[in-house]
């Protein structure tokens, strides 16, 4: 543990700049967790939404402990980083692939084994948490995969897990708003996580030429920190000029 400690002191910016990379893409990805969840509960009366909920989260951060014991083992494997790029290039594929269609996320909870077999026993309101928990089995690994892909930095991977809780609690609405105000962020945001995992897939020219003056220049502290100013900057400057200049449109725009 002094070992990762060390290197956080050593390279203070560096180690921020992981984990403002890593706020960002657990943010993003956040968004359609939100809203997967949201839609499982909204058969649900208003007073057992919340309810469910905070069963799910004491769910997510069981589930995310478990996953971390699991991330120190992961962490020895050079080849997470290009797997967890090409996934995260091909969530954008995919995004831009199905088009407007894409945003309507919903779960069937009627078609679920699980919810058909525990609804019988325990009823709606518990099929439903049962339902949950399985969600954020599948986020939890989801989120423990992308983390381990950013860093080998055991510290930084548990700061990483955690930040994807609140995130999908808590930042994902403000993420919402945001881009039900200006829609073009979302595009922004399909252009972080494609930033994200090209980085990630040149890892591959890192393992094979460790010695070469780009592979320097990748691993640099510098290019750290470039990269979170780079994938701000895709968020604010359109923000910027469409609340000044209102180019992109926002919503309600003229």
């Amino acid at each position: 543990m002094n070992h990762y400690v060390q290197q956080i002191l050593d390279n203070p910016l560096a180690a921020l700049a992981i984990v403002g990379n890593l706020v960002i893409i657990e943010s993003l990805l956040s968004v359609d967790n939100a809203a997967v969840l949201a839609t499982m509960v909204g058969d649900l009366p208003p007073e057992q939404r919340k309810k469910a909920l905070r069963y799910g989260i004491f769910g997510a951060y069981v589930f995310r402990g478990v996953c971390i014991v699991f991330a120190s083992f992961l962490i020895d494997f050079w080849y997470l980083k290009p797997l967890g790029g090409l996934y995260l290039l091909y969530l954008v594929w995919d995004h831009f692939r199905a088009g407007p269609a894409h945003d309507d996320e919903h779960i069937e909870k009627e078609k679920s084994w699980l919810y058909k077999n525990t609804l019988g026993l325990f009823g709606k309101f518990w099929a439903t948490v049962a339902l949950i928990e399985l969600m954020d089995l599948a986020f939890s690994i989801d989120n423990v995969f992308a983390v381990v892909a950013f860093t080998n930095n055991l510290i930084l991977i548990i700061a990483g897990v955690f930040i994807g809780i609140l995130a999908m609690r808590l930042v994902a609405q403000a993420f919402v708003l945001l881009m039900g105000k200006y829609p073009f962020l979302e595009t922004a945001a399909f252009v972080v996580i494609a930033i994200l995992g090209l980085k990630l897939v040149l890892s591959l020219f890192e393992h094979f030429q460790p010695a070469h003056p780009f592979t320097h220049f990748l691993t640099s502290e510098a290019a750290d920190v470039g990269l979170t100013v780079l994938t701000v900057a895709v968020f604010l400057v359109p923000w910027a000029t469409s609340a000044l200049f209102n180019y992109p449109r926002r919503t309600g725009g003229r």
